[in-house]
């Protein structure tokens, strides 16, 4: 590799080094969570992000590989696998790459500190509130040092050094920016995992061999088939289109196009290359409009109607097997606007099929679905309007973008913290207003609701000036202070209720699926007995790492 310049296979190779040194320090970015609970996947979701961008720009062919193409590449990757609020702001940091070397051959000191530069406003513009002490912090910090060191020496191994440097420095300082982070002892798991991607791709420069990395297999996640109806699917036509020589493509104009002749149309990419993903009955058609506008390459196509029926024949056969994306009911387009849940569970995704929502999205925190599984569940409905309840902070920016990733839908987000405050926002849906009024009525609702959130503590902390140890059950709030602590749960639980608001009348358990029903039961008569006049009321939740979510009304 050239330390002086960058082409796209030396590119390529950066982020897969990248790549490599995140997965190697992954489970160290995940353990810097704020709150000592089994769910930190800060890590994991910028590994996975990564990992969608390189899988994209991997199938880019070999003697395609200019910088532009695989900038964009990476670009289109990332944003379609973005997971998490950091692996969205970092899908952001791989768009301003692509906008900032379109139109090179290779990247240079000036290059780079230019793409970091356009990435750091695209990932501030991502987010509504920027917070200081973040990694929204760490990637302007190095940003700025990148420029500066252009004055002094504009190799690109000099800009990126520095860069490296800095972001090191700056992960060190978000403690004293952000009191949380000091009263845990930790610092910015975000900003750490970029520091470590951007060590990555300086190692490589350095020709440091590769640290060990599992295999890639992310890509545009497509929602199973199993409760669909049988008819009205016919073929599943995937493909990438370039433009010809010296054009550009209008990826508006191509989405409007195939929204005339398919259904569940995803468009995505830049005027120098796109992914398409569409349904209809003749595939002839949607390949020679794409022919007619560009070259065509990764092209698929799938039987829906067999593989939906394949699918039913293996539900029959093996009982108990799960999707990520789940239909619960097929979108009429109708006028009413159409529901997307992300549901932590199978007892909350039964729930939320019941009252009402059309798909549920397996997800939730330690398993956040990814912005193009989310954009593709949108699509699912076939819905003019479409609400999407976002059941946790971490899958607010995720949804957001998914929701830009179907212009032709208007999408809402409500940003519920967690899915009792989703069962109570879908509670509060009315029909008969106009959308921006229910979706705030629906938010309120869900503000307005008392949660607590119940799990075990993964190691000693300090959390709102009290200090917890390892084992002991903690009792968080919506926004994840904590309300209580103790080495028994029953203790702890008791003590978080008794801090609610009085006035509720229901209590409703909602049991984690590492619960057996016996003590779910034994739990729901302690607060029976400490209640008076409440009622108490026990729900299968089967979310992951919180023995209970509780919610009074």
């Amino acid at each position: 590799m050239n330390s002086l310049v960058w082409n796209g296979h030396d590119l390529l190779a950066a982020l897969k080094h990248s790549a490599a040194t995140l997965n190697v320090g992954v489970d160290e970015v995940n353990a810097l969570n704020v709150f000592p609970v089994p769910d930190g996947d800060t890590g994991s979701n910028m590994l996975a992000t990564v990992q969608a961008a390189l899988a994209e720009a991997d199938n880019v062919p070999e003697l395609e590989r200019s910088v532009a193409r695989v900038a964009a590449a990476l670009s289109l990757g990332a944003l379609m696998g973005a997971r998490g609020n950091s692996g969205v702001i970092l899908s952001q940091l791989f768009r301003g790459l692509g906008e900032a070397v379109s139109g090179v051959d290779e990247i240079g000191g000036l290059e780079l500190a230019e793409a970091l530069r356009q990435g750091c406003e695209a990932a501030f513009s991502a987010v509504a509130h920027p917070v200081e002490g973040t990694i929204l912090t760490v990637v302007r910090d190095a940003s700025t040092a990148a420029a500066a060191a252009l004055v002094a020496n504009g190799s690109l191994e000099h800009v990126l050094a520095a860069a490296v440097a800095e972001a090191s420095a700056s992960v060190a300082r978000t403690p004293s920016m952000l009191p949380i982070l000091r009263s845990a002892g930790v610092v910015d798991a975000g900003g750490k995992g970029l520091e470590l991607l951007l060590a990555g791709a300086l190692a490589s420069v350095h020709g440091e061999s590769t640290p060990h990395v599992g295999p890639v297999a992310h890509d545009i996640a497509l929602p199973a088939l199993d409760g669909l109806e049988a008819e009205g699917f016919g073929y599943e036509t995937v493909f990438v289109i370039v433009p010809h020589d010296g054009k550009r493509l209008d990826v508006d104009a191509i989405r409007r196009k195939l929204g005339e002749i398919g259904e569940s149309v995803l468009v995505a990419g830049d005027p120098s290359a796109v992914k398409v993903h569409v349904h209809n009955e003749h595939p002839d058609r949607v390949f020679a409009y794409g022919l007619s506008v560009g070259k065509l390459s990764r092209i698929s196509v799938e039987n829906l109607d067999r593989q939906a029926t394949a699918l039913r024949q293996h539900a029959v056969e093996q009982s108990g097997t799960s999707s990520r994306i789940s239909a619960v009911e097929q979108g009429t387009g109708g006028p009413r606007p159409a529901i997307v849940v992300v549901a932590p569970g199978d007892g909350w995704a039964e729930l939320f099929s019941t009252l009402g929502a059309a798909v549920t999205v397996d997800g939730g925190q330690g398993s956040n679905p990814s912005a193009g599984e989310l954009a593709q569940a949108i699509r699912g409905t076939n819905a003019a309007e479409v609400i999407v309840l976002a059941n946790n902070p971490n899958v607010r920016l995720a949804a957001r973008q998914a929701g830009a990733l179907v212009p032709d839908v208007v999408v809402k987000v409500v940003p519920s913290r967690n899915p009792a405050e989703g069962v109570a926002a879908m509670l509060a849906l009315e029909f008969d207003v106009d959308l921006k009024t229910a979706v705030k009525a629906m938010a309120d609702t869900a503000e307005r609701i008392q949660t607590l959130q119940v799990t075990a503590a993964v190691r000693d902390a300090r959390m709102s000036r009290r200090r917890v140890k390892r084992g002991d059950y903690i009792v968080l709030g919506p926004s994840d202070g904590l309300v209580a602590a103790d080495r028994d749960e029953t203790v702890a639980v008791l003590a978080a209720v008794g801090k609610l608001r009085p006035g509720f009348e229901l209590l409703t358990l909602y049991r984690g699926r590492t619960v057996d029903e016996p003590a779910a039961q034994r739990m729901a008569d302690a607060l029976t007995a400490a209640l008076h006049g409440v009622e108490v009321e026990l729900v299968d939740g089967g979310q992951a790492h919180y023995d209970y979510v509780i919610a009074a009304e």
